[in-house]
């Protein structure tokens, strides 16, 4: 057993060649090939190779392994900075929801925690200031405004991504599921506009709701005019 220990080649040599960067590869490719559900240090130790406790050596704990993740994730997002011009704010915004989403879909498994996770964490609180930094600049600096704009933008793009990802195309069906026919028969509306709920109609739904919001925000910035007296 010994020997077989100190093999070149053998765990110990792989657990020294252990590099935080080839952990979390390892990690990322685990969960989305068995789900967070499925995750373990065991299993992850398994794929590099060495014992479990080699991966303590630099991550204290399995919660600050899926931190790290995490903070992965959102550090790919690419927020841009605000412009001199104000008047190219909104699609600064645009960007960054954009590639928001692509992280998403790039990692669906390991999003069901981003989507949920606080991101105290350095990488998350410097993500959730650069959005802000847009934000504020889109509504015009007022302190209020913005934090309403950045908590709906949110809304939208947390909601698509979820169900993107994990939502209702993969959820749970019901044991005995209504047949197509069933459906024509009873529910004509939704036999019509099923079309665009596939797959291939998520990209125009997402810039249509996106359009939306930005149109609206817009909106809600200009000066109203007094109500007139009857």
């Amino acid at each position: 057993m010994a020997a077989a220990k100190n093999t070149p080649g053998g765990p110990q040599r792989r657990a020294a060649g252990l590099t935080r960067e080839r952990i979390l590869e390892a990690a990322l490719e685990l969960i989305e090939a068995e789900s967070l559900q499925g995750f373990s240090t065991r299993k992850l130790g398994q794929r590099l190779g060495c014992e479990a406790m080699s991966i303590y050596h630099h991550f204290p704990s399995k919660q600050h392994l899926l931190d790290a993740l995490v903070a992965r994730a959102i550090a790919s997002v690419e927020v841009p900075e605000p412009g001199a011009d104000a008047s190219d704010a909104e699609a600064r915004i645009r960007r960054a929801m954009h590639s928001y989403r692509a992280m998403a879909r790039r990692w669906p498994a390991l999003y069901q925690l981003v989507a949920v996770h606080r991101l105290n964490m350095p990488a998350g609180v410097r993500f959730i200031e650069s959005v802000l930094r847009l934000v504020h600049q889109a509504s015009g600096g007022d302190p209020q405004r913005t934090a309403r704009e950045f908590r709906v933008l949110g809304y939208f793009l947390t909601g698509a991504a979820l169900d993107e990802t994990a939502g209702y195309a993969r959820g749970p069906s019901a044991a005995a599921p209504v047949s197509d026919a069933d459906v024509a028969a009873e529910c004509p509306l939704l036999t019509t506009v099923a079309p665009y709920f596939a797959r291939a109609q998520w990209d125009a739904t997402f810039e249509y709701g996106l359009d939306a919001l930005l149109r609206g925000a817009r909106a809600e910035r200009r000066p109203h005019p007094p109500p007139k007296r009857p």
